[in-house]
């Protein structure tokens, strides 16, 4: 049994790495190697797995000492698929909820706001421009979104292909830089931040200078490389529903501030990310509906967040979903742990440890990869005083070292990321192209970041 969930998860892996020669959308792929994994996990358990052993028998204890029936394996199993999918949702929910603000900021045309300002010609100027509008907007609102944004912007600003594909390069690198210091800009950390091994505070002062060097390295090298001037394509004569500019600076404000105001109102309440986030959302929606309520339906209803609901990414929250559920099933039938002890017995170093999980995010989704980190290495208690276990406890040098390398190695190949297969299938970026041209750049960002942090490791001390 434990060797057919690894089988069939190591399948789902490949399914989800080839879904463009395969033309099967990695949401798929993902959702049926999740729902085997537990499938066969309950099918196939005729005991309890011995890393869970002492949970069982304590949690069948406490059920009869309360005067309940006690649970048997395959109960036992369903009360922790509910366990999971109640962290999961609690993503999921997160995730819904900013996708949805996002959409409904743009179909006010909200980040005009900002792209109108915009007014360079100068490559070299116009880069750093794009780059350090991405690295500070993927830290408020996520490094998909905000890659998915720039694309658009560069189109508005740049007629020639090959120019925009260097641009693009570094929408990647500076949306994955900037999505890595931030507990709302990356869904990797935003796992972490939910899951309570890092703090909102502590992320952002331990990884923002490791973040940056990520980004400026790589910036400061292409600078070199582009020369010249833009060449603005011709504008489109395309319009969409009719937003005054009162309009559009009350859904960016709105929008923006809400997905800042979820770290404060969970600091506020310690309620769960994805409450603050339903919040923002809600107040977003009723200014918005109460801002087009004198419009007829066919002017107000692409403003509406209903229209954004249905715009959402879907089939990214359902891949998540399937992940996290074979994810899941991994750490219950012990694979994780086996995993966490094998690096820990050949590396022997945190640091080398997230290293390898950051190279490895270049090939494979760092999503499951963050994931399974968590299910190898648990979250150590407060006055932990083991040596080895002290870089385990929340804000512990392992889960914020972990954010940087899960958040930004994906750079390295243009398939690593979310924010790369997009830009890659927006942009139709070839993928030896950028093997040549950028992922050198990006891997000696992403080295001088690591060695930043492990430098200040060294000199500051646990």
């Amino acid at each position: 049994m434990e060797i057919a969930i690894l089988l069939v998860f190591v399948l789902g892996y490949v399914a989800i790495a080839a879904e463009h020669p395969l033309k099967i959308d990695k949401a798929a792929a993902a959702l049926v190697t999740g729902v085997v994994c537990w499938s066969l996990l309950v099918l196939g358990s005729h005991a309890v797995p011995a890393h869970l052993s002492e949970y069982f028998d304590n949690y069948n204890r406490f059920l009869t000492a309360s005067g309940e029936f006690p649970l048997d394996i395959h109960s036992f199993f369903d009360h922790r698929l509910l366990h999971h999918v109640q962290e999961i949702a609690g993503i999921l929910l997160f995730l819904v909820g900013a996708m949805t603000i996002v959409e409904l900021v743009d179909a006010h045309e909200g980040f005009r706001v900002i792209t109108d300002r915009i007014h360079s010609r100068n490559k070299v100027r116009l880069l750093w421009t794009i780059a350090i509008i991405t690295f500070f907007l993927s830290a408020a609102l996520d490094n998909l979104t905000t890659s998915i944004v720039m694309v658009s912007l560069c189109r508005k600003l740049i007629a020639d292909k090959k120019t925009r594909w260097f641009f693009g390069g570094m929408i990647i690198i500076a949306a994955n830089a900037g999505g890595a210091w931030s507990p709302i800009g990356d869904v990797t950390t935003t796992m972490l931040w939910i899951g309570k091994q890092i703090t909102s505070a502590a992320i952002i002062s331990q990884i923002f200078l490791s973040s940056l060097l990520n980004l400026l390295i790589p910036l400061i090298v292409l600078s070199f490389v582009l020369k010249g001037q833009v060449e603005r394509p011709p504008l489109s004569s395309a319009h969409g529903p009719v937003v005054s500019g009162r309009e559009r600076s009350v859904a960016f404000l709105l929008g923006v501030g809400g997905l800042l105001f979820v770290p404060i109102f969970k600091s506020l309440t310690h309620l769960p990310p994805f409450m603050g986030m339903m919040l923002s959302l809600g107040v977003l929606w009723l200014v918005t509906e109460t801002m087009h309520r004198r419009k007829i339906y066919e002017q107000k209803a692409p403003l509406s967040a209903l229209h954004a609901l249905r715009k959402i990414d879907m089939p990214s929250v359902l891949f998540f979903l399937g992940i996290l559920l074979a994810v899941g099933a991994l750490g219950e039938v012990g694979h994780l742990l086996a995993a966490s002890r094998w690096l820990e017995v050949n590396l022997g170093n945190i640091f080398l440890i997230d290293i390898a999980i950051g190279l490895l995010s270049a090939i494979v989704d760092n999503v499951p990869l963050v994931a399974a980190s968590m299910g190898m290495y648990e979250l150590a208690p407060p006055g932990t005083t083991d040596p080895w276990l002290m870089h385990f406890v929340q804000d512990g040098h392992f889960w914020h070292f972990l954010a940087y390398t899960a958040g930004t190695g994906g750079s390295i190949l243009i398939i690593g990321s979310a924010a790369g297969v997009a830009v890659m299938g927006l942009e139709k970026i070839d993928f030896m192209w950028y093997l040549k041209n950028v992922s050198i750049w990006a891997l000696l960002g992403y080295a001088a970041g690591a060695l930043a942090y492990v430098i200040e490791y060294w000199l500051f001390g646990a």
